[in-house]
């Protein structure tokens, strides 16, 4: 039995229309959940169960405001097993289940002094910096994916009008993707920076590629958690970032628990 079977086995009222990837950080979102029915990786064939700290390896279906949602609490990156294409079967199982958006969610290093730890920035482009591809073996025309408007200007309009409406400070800017797991050296970070990279992280770029191949809308935010490599006297560590995605996360989780509540389907 498929994953998408499974799921309409066990929830055949749920009607989920907007999916919600949540990266380290942002697991505060889970408790604004209204009704909410879990069900962990382990149990949904092809939802390989995540070996990060910060990531819970869960589906949560439920509603925030009016809207029914998907969330997935945790996410597969590529360094752990070196597969690209890891959250294929996730993404591809919540569109064919009715998914028309995907919200995506991560925890960035800024580049930028004036997007310092703390601070959110919800992403208006990505740099795919590895130049690796999660469709790498699809065939037919489909696989050549348009990635101009990656993340959708309508869902961003949206969200930077919640944001404002409900006072929260939200910057845009340019997402660039390092395979880690190891962070980033400070030359690194300074092409970087010339490439016009605005933060640095190890996700999302994959799963927007599988999402805009599905035909799915797609927005994303970073929680920004620390000065890339260079930038300040802070050590980085995954530790680290937990400690500081710890202390940002209420007002993360908040204003994006707003954001889904206002997007209008």
């Amino acid at each position: 039995m498929s994953a998408l079977e499974l799921l309409r086995q066990r929830l055949p009222q749920a009607r989920p229309r907007i999916a919600i990837i949540l990266g380290s950080g942002w697991g505060g979102v889970l408790d604004l959940v209204a009704d909410a029915v879990q069900l962990p990786y382990a149990e949904l064939p092809g939802f390989a169960q995540p070996g990060v700290a910060g990531h819970a390896g869960k589906l949560v279906l439920g509603r925030i405001g009016a809207h029914e949602v998907a969330l997935l609490s945790g996410r597969i990156h590529s360094y752990e097993s070196g597969r690209v294409d890891a959250m294929a079967t996730p993404i591809r199982t919540l569109h064919d289940w009715g998914c028309q958006i995907l919200i995506q969610t991560n925890a960035a290093g800024s580049l930028k002094a004036s997007l310092p730890p703390g601070s959110l920035m919800l992403l208006q482009d990505h740099i795919n910096f590895c130049q690796r591809s999660p469709l790498v073996g699809e065939t037919g025309s489909e696989r050549f994916v348009n990635l101009v408007n990656a993340y959708d200007a309508a869902l961003r309009r949206s969200a930077l009008a919640s944001a404002q409406s409900g006072a929260y400070p939200l910057q845009q800017g340019i997402y660039l993707w390092c395979s880690g797991p190891q962070f980033e050296t400070p030359a690194e970070i300074r092409m970087f920076a010339l490439l016009g990279a605005d933060a640095v992280g190890m996700s999302t770029v994959p799963e927007t590629i599988l999402a805009r191949h599905a035909g799915m809308r797609v927005l994303a935010l970073s929680m920004i958690t620390n000065m890339a490599a260079g930038l300040s006297d802070e050590p980085l560590s995954h530790s680290h970032t937990l400690a500081q995605a710890a202390a940002s996360g209420h007002a993360a989780s908040q204003l994006l628990a707003r954001i889904i509540s206002d997007l209008v389907l």
